[in-house]
């Protein structure tokens, strides 16, 4: 008996993530950085909510594998939607990361649609159809990238989320 409970206690004390962040906040810093992001961070920081957001980075640090490795070490992913986030290879190498934590570690995720029509963000069009426009996919490589974003984005946006052009929480 004494053997089942050893194994026991071994798999769940080894099965229990150890989180370094409760929240990730993905966002496009020239969209809401100074404003929305900015309340949101500190709202959550004075609830005692640990929270990652990319200006926490020390100069010379290696921001993609920093900012991956935050991502995978955070039990909650905020993707804050807003005109020009899916402009930004580095928020679209984000929602990536973000929604395969969601699939293999079970990590929640939270669209927030700031100024946009989720719709936009769901079906690629407005300024998230502009933004495929400029992104060029001229390899393999980067056309199944693009695809890969595409596929990303729309799965976040049919995620429960809220909408902050009415307050109102996404249908």
């Amino acid at each position: 008996m004494a053997s089942t409970s050893t194994q026991i206690v071994s798999f769940s004390s080894t099965s229990i993530p150890r989180w370094n962040h409760d929240v990730f906040l993905s966002f496009r810093g020239e969209d809401t950085r100074y404003s929305f992001t900015d309340h949101l961070y500190t709202s959550l920081v004075r609830r005692g909510i640990r929270t990652f957001r990319d200006d926490k980075l020390k100069r010379g640090e290696e921001i993609g594998s920093e900012l991956l490795k935050a991502i995978e070490e955070s039990r909650f992913s905020i993707i804050i939607f807003s005109p020009n986030y899916a402009h930004s290879r580095c928020c679209l190498d984000e929602l990536l990361k973000i929604m395969e934590c969601r699939k293999e570690m079970e990590q929640t995720v939270l669209p927030i649609f700031h100024h946009v029509d989720p719709s936009h963000v769901r079906k690629q069009t407005g300024s998230f159809g502009e933004a495929f426009d400029n992104h060029k996919a001229d390899t393999e490589e980067k056309k199944e990238k693009v695809q890969r974003c595409r596929t990303a984005l729309t799965e976040a946006a049919n995620l429960v989320g809220e909408d902050v052009r009415t307050g109102d929480e996404k249908y």
